[in-house]
């Protein structure tokens, strides 16, 4: 089967970051879907992965955590999925990813394609809703069927693509008043279209810019972007006994007295969690997949998908890569069919 991957961790301009390769069709067993991947997508954790390091791999390392197809074969122990199901998932980090004509997936982590969306279009959406999904609705707690509708929650880094789908999930179902931060006339009228009500400069003091546009602090924020740069603000912005969600590691220690000082709360998002850990609510991926797919075929959300690139190669993913490193991409990238 065609797959891409890499045995050296190189900059992506080195033509053997990212190979093409041929390798042998694995075999379906226990809970394990065989899927025929359609589309992919790129995601930070890609590039993070695949950064330079002082590391060499004697077996190819195949990345991609975003992917749509169609199940090929099923595990023994499968019961939620049959052999011509068309499908999405983002995948295990701790398993082959699916830059490969053919990858196996628990069921679990497995949800069923929206039907009124492409292999392209639905590509964009795994790894971004299940990522924003669980920040805004288990990590800060948010009620998704407009428990606490009115309040307000400032997403930092609204263009990119889990915050393209955090701003339609938080205004859409949980019916918050949502502040996304973006800088470009471009990323400014995506977050518009997302569903923004303001959106507010990141280059700027953030906790400024919120009361520019009216709030003196928020209920929630979900930073998507730099801890550590916005620590400072975030704390600032804060409501007493608000709530903090950030999906990046910090490098610096954070100062936890303002925190403190307001009895306000800092959780962590991590969607790799439930299947690295094996966890025993692993299946809870499914079905927010399944739900979102419910929620884009009744046409409350939509893709994130901004530009598709065809088709699957090494060439075309070194480009994705490049594009995803400089930091200015606007919702997500999306490879579709094998050449």
């Amino acid at each position: 089967m065609k797959s891409v991957g890499l045995y050296q961790y190189l900059p992506i301009s080195h033509p053997n970051s990212l190979q093409d390769l041929e390798l042998a069709q694995p075999t379906a067993s226990g809970h394990d879907l065989l899927v025929e991947v359609k589309a992919i997508s790129v995601n930070p954790v890609d590039t993070k992965v695949r950064a330079p390091k002082n590391r060499t791999e004697t077996m190819p390392k195949i990345l991609g955590w975003d992917a749509t197809g169609v199940v090929v074969a099923i595990g023994e122990k499968v019961t939620a999925f049959h052999p011509g199901d068309p499908v999405w998932y983002a995948g295990d980090i701790t398993r082959p990813g699916s830059n490969s004509e053919f990858q196996l997936v628990d069921e679990r982590i497995v949800g069923r394609k929206p039907q009124n969306l492409d292999f392209a279009a639905a590509a964009a959406l795994p790894l971004t809703t299940i990522t924003a999904w669980e920040a805004l609705f288990e990590r800060l707690k948010i009620g998704r069927n407009s428990e606490d509708m009115g309040k307000s929650i400032l997403i930092i880094g609204g263009a990119g693509g889990v915050g393209s789908i955090a701003i339609q999930l938080a205004k859409k179902l949980a019916k918050l008043t949502v502040i996304a931060t973006a800088s470009r006339p471009a990323t400014i009228a995506w977050c518009q279209k997302m569903g923004a009500d303001c959106v507010v400069n990141h280059h700027q003091n953030l906790a400024r810019e919120v009361t520019k546009v009216g709030y003196e602090q928020v209920d929630y924020i979900l930073c998507l972007n730099s801890t550590d740069h916005h620590w400072p603000a975030m704390t600032e912005a804060i409501k007493p006994q608000g709530i903090i969600c950030t999906i990046v590691g910090n490098r610096d220690p954070l100062d936890m007295n303002e925190l403190k000082n307001k009895s306000a709360g800092l959780v962590w998002e991590f969607m790799f969690t439930r299947s690295k850990y094996q966890t025993a609510d692993m299946v809870k991926q499914r079905e927010l997949l399944n739900e979102v797919s419910q929620l884009i075929d009744s046409g409350v959300l939509v893709t994130t998908s901004n530009d598709i690139v065809r088709p699957i190669n090494a060439a075309n993913l070194r480009s994705v890569h490049a594009r995803i490193e400089q930091g200015n991409t606007i919702g997500k990238i999306v490879l579709a069919d094998w050449n």
